[in-house]
């Protein structure tokens, strides 16, 4: 590769990953506007289904061309890199904020090398054990905050939080997969097939086990809130996903998953925006965590940036 096509490749990287910050940084507030009218259950079900259906086109043929192996990797990538996630994401945010919800998500790239290193052979350095040990004190903080209570203490933490975590998890999987179970399939198709795979599971759980399609016909609101579900699907989960995979094709698990340094940010805008408080406790809380996680991949990153992988 030559030095302007490194260059290149690293400007694309870096604007790819402004960009899914965005996106991904807004996530958190439309799914808290969904859940103004819809159940959490109803919530990530419909992100999922939106989502699938509007990659149909792209998923639908290139389905028969993919083997047995493939087809389960792809289901395992859906279920974990988006369908468990979308429910437990929704859950979580019935209880907590949608800022404090975008800031656990900054543990998603720990857990890529944690998942790295125990299924993947990849190493964990003492940079990395510093920035888990940081970071795990800072969620800590986070889910012993209690408004008008300062910190109420381990002992009355806010168990909502950890779906969060175990959301974040589920992504350290995905990424792991992704850069070592398809190298051979485009982002697109990672995307597309994956949630396909596991848009009827969502889509039945929609129709037949919730009250979806009444709320949509009679609730006022839920027309709008329907709208920002959408955005989140299409957008978010959809358009996102593939740029992300992509992202991950170019540089790297760990470089791609460095979305989550500015993911924060965007949440705990959007949040003050819409009213939410933080408390000093919460600011601490949210230092932590994301000098954590900024300690513990710096040089992992640095190593695995498109400017220097070719």
């Amino acid at each position: 590769m030559t030095p302007n096509q490194s260059g290149d490749q690293s400007l694309r990287s870096w604007l790819l990953l402004a960009f899914l910050s965005l996106i991904w940084g807004s996530s958190f507030i439309l799914i808290k506007k969904g859940l103004l009218v819809f159940s959490a259950g109803e919530v990530g079900a419909y992100r999922i289904v939106s989502a699938a259906i509007v990659l149909l086109p792209l998923s639908i043929p290139k389905l028969k061309k993919l083997n047995k192996k493939q087809l389960f990797n792809l289901v395992i990538a859906g279920m974990v890199g988006s369908f468990i996630p979308a429910f437990l994401f929704a859950t979580a945010q019935t209880q907590i904020s949608s800022s404090i919800t975008g800031v656990l998500n900054a543990l998603t790239p720990l857990f890529v090398v944690i998942i790295g290193a125990l299924f993947f052979g990849a190493r964990i350095t003492t940079r990395n054990s510093i920035g888990l040990i940081i970071a795990f004190l800072g969620v800590l903080v986070l889910i012993s905050v209690k408004t008008g209570a300062g910190f109420s203490g381990l002992t009355d933490i806010n168990a909502y939080a950890l779906l969060v975590i175990l959301a974040t998890v589920c992504y350290g999987i995905n990424l792991n997969i992704i850069k070592h179970w398809f190298v051979k399939l485009r982002p697109v198709e990672i995307t597309a097939i994956s949630l396909l795979l596991v848009l009827p599971v969502a889509l039945g759980y929609l129709l037949f086990a919730t009250d979806f399609t009444h709320k949509l016909s009679h609730i006022e609101g839920a027309k709008l809130a329907a709208g920002y579900l959408t955005i989140l699907g299409v957008l978010g989960t959809a358009f996102a996903l593939i740029i992300f995979n992509g992202l991950v094709k170019i540089a790297s698990p760990v470089f791609a998953s460095m979305v989550t340094y500015l993911i924060p940010i965007v949440a705990i805008a959007w949040g003050v925006i819409d009213g939410e408080v933080l408390l000093p406790g919460h600011y601490i809380g949210i230092l932590a965590v994301i000098a954590g996680v900024w300690i513990g991949n710096r040089k992992k990153a640095k190593q695995l940036s498109p400017s220097s992988s070719s």
